[in-house]
């Protein structure tokens, strides 16, 4: 009887070892981008900005490619944890660079572009965009690692693996420079899952001799609490104020894993009970004199995010995480989030019209 005990005793413990060796081998390897990193520009423009012309610039978070609309994944209650298939990430990643380049962007800012993922079958999503936006015309472009995770092991049956993720800006003016900004994160297990935030800071000359500063980005989502996402925010507010107090035109753009409008959540799911971290109402009282959340839509409210616990449906829970934030030396002509039935990613893109002022 003791031999046949020690059978299961000796299984348990290998798995209980195993499991101690993963979880320790993910600590140990933890590490961060350093901050205010350089990042190279790639492509081929060569105009600066002009006062008084207006320009179009679209956010679009790519969703690492995998969420087409019947999409559900494993982090929102729903099913999945990888594409379906490499064809699956390839065309969604394609559609969603030709629905951009539909508006004739002259910057477009993607976030959540994989490179090399497990989840999105190794395909550099980054190249498929560049190659979309390098056909069209001149652009040039810059890639910012914001996620990497080690290998996680979850689910199970299907895990959802190593990830490496990112910012892609796209520009037809040319990009002197830019800068990666590390974000504050969650401390203690959470960090994680939150590996690498960031935002980047490209900088474009305009024919007047400021400059326009872009700033393209994705805050955090999972595990955030208030203090951290306000920590995030003060710190870019921070930091778009600097260059607004040296003259220089600002626009902020992404996926702000906050409730946009502050009231999106009620606008669009009358009567939910359901709270979540990522759709937080956004603080406005944080934002510093001198600059514009672009809310004041030209042809109504639409949501931009859906969350994936079932197929996009009337049923689904719906908000604007995603948008644009100007200083007033920019005049926003057009703000418009447009429906896409959520066909290639869990967003909607958000299309913005300006001019910078003399």
């Amino acid at each position: 009887m003791k031999k046949w005990l020690k059978i299961p005793l000796i299984g348990v413990s290998t798995v209980l070892i195993a499991a101690a060796g993963y979880v320790a081998s993910v600590f140990l390897t933890y590490s961060r981008i350093e901050d205010n990193v350089t990042i190279s520009t790639e492509g081929n423009a060569e105009s600066p900005a002009e006062t008084g012309e207006e320009y179009t610039a679209v956010s679009y978070n790519a969703g690492f490619g995998a969420y087409t609309a019947d999409f559900t994944f494993f982090m929102d209650e729903g099913k999945e944890s990888r594409a379906r298939s490499e064809e699956s990430v390839i065309n969604c990643i394609s559609s969603i660079a030709d629905t951009a380049l539909s508006f004739e962007p002259d910057i477009a800012l993607f976030q959540e572009v994989d490179t090399d993922s497990t989840r999105s079958f190794h395909v550099n999503e980054a190249n498929l965009i560049r190659d979309r936006f390098a056909d069209s015309d001149s652009f040039d472009d810059v890639f910012t690692q914001n996620y990497h995770s080690a290998y996680l092991m979850y689910p199970l049956t299907k895990p959802h693996g190593a990830s490496n993720s990112g910012l892609l800006t796209e520009s037809r003016f040319h990009i002197t420079s830019t800068l990666r900004r590390q974000l504050p994160i969650a401390e203690g297990v959470k960090k994680i899952l939150d590996l690498d935030r960031c935002y980047a800071v490209s900088r474009i000359p305009v024919e007047n001799g400021r400059e326009l500063v872009v700033i393209n980005l994705h805050l955090s989502a999972y595990g955030t609490d208030a203090a951290q996402g306000n920590a995030q925010l003060e710190m870019l507010f921070e930091d778009m104020k600097k260059e607004y107090d040296k003259g220089n035109y600002v626009i902020a753009g992404g996926d702000f894993n906050h409730d946009f409008t502050s009231a999106s959540k009620e606008y669009f799911n009358p009567g939910t009970d359901k709270t979540y971290s990522w759709c937080a109402p956004f603080p406005d009282d944080i934002i510093p004199e001198g600059f514009i959340k672009c809310t004041d839509y030209s042809e109504g409210m639409m949501h931009t995010s859906r969350y994936t616990n079932i197929p996009y449906s009337e049923d689904s829970f719906v908000v604007i995480l995603d948008g644009f934030i100007i200083s007033d030396n920019i005049e926003c002509t057009y703000v418009q989030n447009i429906e896409t039935g959520y066909l290639y990613t869990d967003h909607n893109p958000v299309v913005m019209r300006f001019r910078l002022k003399d």
